[in-house]
């Protein structure tokens, strides 16, 4: 049986960590497009700092919780 959970990941350590991955995608992206093998380099690297971002932030206490 499915178990309800109240904030289906909706913390800031979650919302910081997608957008700046979202940030990332747009960035390497444009690199892509432009064919700029720096800019997207740039928007990789920018992914790794969104996850360790939010990483930090939850172990920060502003991530959820586990039961």
């Amino acid at each position: 049986m499915a178990q309800a959970h109240d904030n289906h990941g909706s913390t800031p350590a979650a919302w910081t960590a997608v957008t700046i991955v979202m940030i990332a995608f747009l960035v390497g992206g444009i690199g892509i497009l432009v064919a700029s093998p720096v800019v997207f380099w740039l928007g990789v690297a920018l992914i790794v700092v969104g996850v360790v971002v939010g990483k930090v932030m939850q172990m920060m206490g502003m991530g959820a919780q586990r039961a």
